[in-house]
């Protein structure tokens, strides 16, 4: 996503009929720092620096555009090489042998603590009585316990799957799913399910 396309989320979300009459408090936006080591890549002498990489500059760019929005809150997890894997669309074939390549390698990073502050920030917000709803930008059934408390407590709790399919399981456990709101220019056809 582009900052542009973070600002129209925020108008379409705060313009919807459903939000129009509530008053913001606050959009707590959570990531990762990028990743920043240098790895061997299997099946090569290659080191590879992730801190080189174009995505690393958009995403600092991004963090940096985000953080001077007004209303923003940035909660940043960390981002974790565990290794490397074949690319998806290899092991796709119906061959009985494939040969794999230093190319067909891919880097496995996962990113850290970001799902635990979502949940530890909707309790808070939920305990604190700050928010009587929340509104989740995902599609992400990691979060049920935490939607489940904040329903609990009282609060409502909305979804933005942007374009992703969601369990039913999340949809059993928010009150609103607003599946036409979807940043401009972003393309879902890459979404699956969680």
């Amino acid at each position: 996503m582009t900052i542009e396309q973070i600002r129209d989320l925020i108008n379409d979300l705060k313009n919807h009929p459903e939000l129009k009459e509530h008053r913001l408090h606050r959009i707590y936006y959570y990531d990762a720092l990028p990743f920043l080591g240098k790895n061997k890549k299997p099946l090569s002498a290659e080191i590879t620096d992730f801190s080189k990489t174009d995505t690393v500059e958009r995403q600092e760019q991004l963090l940096a555009s985000v953080k001077k929005e007004p209303f923003f809150a940035v909660r940043l997890g960390e981002l974790s090489f565990e290794g490397w894997q074949i690319k998806p669309k290899l092991l796709k074939t119906s061959a009985s042998q494939i040969t794999v390549t230093s190319d067909d390698m891919r880097p496995k990073i996962s990113q850290k603590g970001v799902d635990m502050r979502i949940g530890m920030d909707m309790a808070a917000l939920v305990l604190k009585h700050i928010a009587q709803i929340l509104v989740l930008v995902t599609g992400d059934s990691d979060f049920v316990p935490a939607m489940k408390f904040a329903r609990r407590e009282g609060s409502a709790v909305y979804m933005v799957p942007l374009g992703h399919p969601i369990k039913e399981i999340v949809k059993e456990h928010c009150d609103l799913i607003f599946e036409d709101i979807m940043p401009k220019k972003l393309i879902p056809d890459t979404c699956k399910e969680r």
